[in-house]
């Protein structure tokens, strides 16, 4: 396949939304060896997936799925001076193809970093009029009454009312989010389950593979359905762990 435009890029992530994170997990590095998996990792040694750190705020929302775009904040350097502020952030995510994933890393210091609200109401209304559907950050933030009504789904390790000084410290270089290292560009999938990435170029063999896994899911499950014969059980599920 050649060279994907981006309507075409676009029109593939809003099928991806139809599969929950874990069959994008799988299709991208889960079951190494199965035909419907690519390996794109290991599925053990390398940081390709959030861990039990990171919570939907909106799980009703269901999955999300757009280009990465990354920020750092941590408290304000008074030695750094001309940096990145949130005008640069929303300048990333303008310049950025849409739609857009926004990962934000907090870094703190341990005693500030659950107890700060970092993002909140503000904020979020001008990261999804920039272009944003989806926050992902390894802290707190705050307002989700506020963020609730725009349909932006909100991934947070919980939440706090308040927050002290604050800077932006970097834009759009790597980060690692609750276990997941995320480089500007890649491609972000994210529902109550967790969050995923995959290197854009992969996008179109990510969506065949899952519908390739779930045509044979749909199959398995009619046939664990069809009896409760356990000896019938163990035979059918033969195959998908072992």
């Amino acid at each position: 396949m050649g060279k994907l435009t981006l309507e075409e890029e676009i029109a593939i992530m809003k099928e991806l939304e139809q599969f929950d994170t874990p069959s994008i997990t799988n299709v991208v590095a889960t079951y190494p060896g199965q035909s419907t998996c690519l390996s794109l990792y290991h599925p053990w040694d390398t940081n390709w997936y959030t861990d039990d750190s990171l919570r939907a705020m909106y799980p009703e929302l269901g999955p999300r799925c757009g280009f990465a775009v990354t920020c750092t904040y941590g408290i304000p350097d008074p030695n750094f001076k001309g940096g990145p502020g949130i005008g640069d952030v929303l300048r990333a995510i303008g310049n950025s193809p849409k739609p857009v994933v926004l990962l934000i890393k907090q870094d703190y210091p341990e005693k500030y970093k659950r107890k700060n609200g970092l993002c909140g109401g503000n904020m979020a209304t001008a990261f999804k009029s920039a272009g944003c559907v989806a926050i992902i950050s390894d802290g707190p933030s705050r307002d989700v009454d506020e963020v609730r009504p725009m349909g932006i789904q909100y991934m947070l390790t919980g939440v706090s009312p308040g927050h002290g000084p604050m800077g932006v410290k970097a834009v759009n270089t790597p980060v690692e989010i609750c276990g997941m290292d995320v480089a500007p560009g890649e491609i972000v999938h994210l529902d109550e389950n967790g969050a995923v990435k995959f290197p854009r170029e992969y996008l179109a063999e990510v969506l065949e593979n899952c519908r390739k896994l779930r045509e044979k899911e749909e199959k398995k499950q009619a046939m664990l359905r069809s009896t409760d014969d356990v000896e019938l059980l163990a035979k059918y599920m033969k195959g998908i762990y072992d």
